[in-house]
């Protein structure tokens, strides 16, 4: 059974940092996409960051560039997403999906001051 369990969300100021966790079990995590996607209070789903098997090839969507870092262990089957210089923009549900295919149940970021 696939099981992707997130964790690190919170309440952060303005300008602070997160580092969200994805622990991933129940199918062969180094070989898949990993993707973060998030979902803002009364909004639709906003695809985040992407990373291929091998982290040789990683996307990020435009609002988040340049302050967002995705990576991943593949020997602890864990997805990471370093997050700063928050914004209240960035409130939202983070789910971690393997390929968009199998979902977390997210972790909630909330930035406010």
């Amino acid at each position: 059974e696939v099981q992707l369990v997130e964790s690190g969300g919170g309440l952060v100021q303005p300008g602070g940092s997160l580092r969200l966790s994805c622990a991933a079990s129940g199918f062969t995590f180094s070989i898949h996409i990993m993707h973060w996607v998030r979902q803002a209070p009364g909004k639709g789903l906003e695809w985040v960051s992407g990373i291929n098997s091998g982290g040789g090839t990683i996307g990020y969507a435009d609002s988040v560039k340049g302050r967002f870092t995705i990576s991943r262990d593949d020997a602890k089957n864990a997805l990471y997403l370093q997050m700063n210089s928050l914004n209240p923009e960035d409130t939202a549900v983070y789910y971690c999906t393997q390929g968009l295919g199998y979902w977390g149940q997210g972790t909630r970021v909330t930035v406010s001051s």
